[in-house]
């Protein structure tokens, strides 16, 4: 068992904060010139390419069967919506507007906890889930006013990688998280290769292939590199550290996505975007607290128990 070493779990996972709205921010470039389909089939077959060798050299098996075999394919499927609406939702808003309101995805995750898995979850954080989604709204007033209906594709992304990683759940005590990874993303490829070779001869503009320029391949190969590597350095840091501790850091990603959008876009939230997003990380934060203080009542009362005479 890997020994705690919150210190670097805590730098692996500032390094995921930073190279996910890296990531976010490439993908709204391309998405200005190139399909969003082949966005995503690059995006995944390199992931493929980029951890198959990872997961040879290591040894490890990543052979799936029956159930495992059926929820790796549709946290596949979700993995893939999650994504596609996501840099769907940057051609329309800004880059920090986009990543703040799909943090409303640990609000879902919470009320899907409760109402779909059974877990205790009290009013104090249900409330907080209520404010969350008011500083989610805050954030979407200003941009539904200013692009309409594409303003709502976060909150797509959000109910679609909260099923994502209830899935993940499901999976995380069986599977290698690297191997599961390459899988995903041969799985991925294997989907959206066909989709793409059919809306080409159909002529559906989303769905084509079209020839990218030297520059648009430097920056593909970096959509596909970031995601991966993201990915990684958010899986390795929870062997470092636990999860209640590196919560929160997820937020840094909201004021690193805002000073992306001003350095590459020159775009800023308005303030009551802003507002919004403060409120939103305010309560998402308590969230966090009190999972963190749940967890450790939890475990003194299994101390107690374990040291109780019999």
């Amino acid at each position: 068992m890997t020994a705690d070493r919150p210190v670097l779990g805590i730098l692996l996972m500032l390094g995921f904060c930073l190279l996910a709205p890296l990531g976010d921010a490439v993908a709204k470039l391309l998405g200005e010139t190139l399909p969003l389909g082949q966005l995503l089939l690059v995006r995944f077959a390199l992931q493929a390419a980029l951890l198959i060798p990872l997961v040879a050299a290591a040894g490890r098996l990543w052979r799936m069967r029956g159930r495992v075999l059926r929820l790796t394919a549709l946290r596949t499927l979700l993995h893939i919506g999650g994504i596609g609406f996501m840099f769907t939702a940057l051609q329309y808003l800004r880059l920090a507007d986009a990543i703040a309101i799909a943090f409303v995805m640990p609000f879902i995750m919470l009320l899907l906890g409760k109402y779909v898995l059974g877990e205790e979850v009290g009013a104090r954080r249900l409330a907080a889930c209520a404010v969350g989604f008011v500083g989610t709204l805050m954030v979407i007033q200003p941009s539904f006013a200013e692009v309409g209906w594409p303003a709502l594709f976060p909150l797509g992304v959000a109910v679609l990688f909260a099923l994502f990683m209830l899935v993940t759940r499901q999976l995380a005590k069986d599977t290698d998280p690297v191997g599961l990874q390459a899988v995903s993303g041969v799985m991925a490829t294997v989907v959206l290769l066909p989709v793409l070779l059919i809306g080409t001869s159909a002529g559906i503009a989303p769905l084509s292939l079209v020839a990218p320029s030297g520059a648009e391949w430097l920056l593909l190969a970096a959509i596909g590199a970031i995601g991966t590597g993201a990915h990684l350095l958010m899986t390795w840091s929870l062997r470092y550290a636990p999860a209640a501790t590196l919560a929160p850091m997820q937020y840094l990603e909201i004021p690193v996505a805002t000073g992306f959008g001003w350095l590459i876009f020159r775009d800023l939230p308005n303030g009551l975007a802003a507002a919004g997003i403060c409120v939103t990380v305010a309560a998402g934060l308590y969230i966090v607290m009190r999972e963190r203080a749940q967890a450790r009542t939890l475990a003194q009362a299994e101390r107690r128990r374990a040291q109780a005479p019999a």
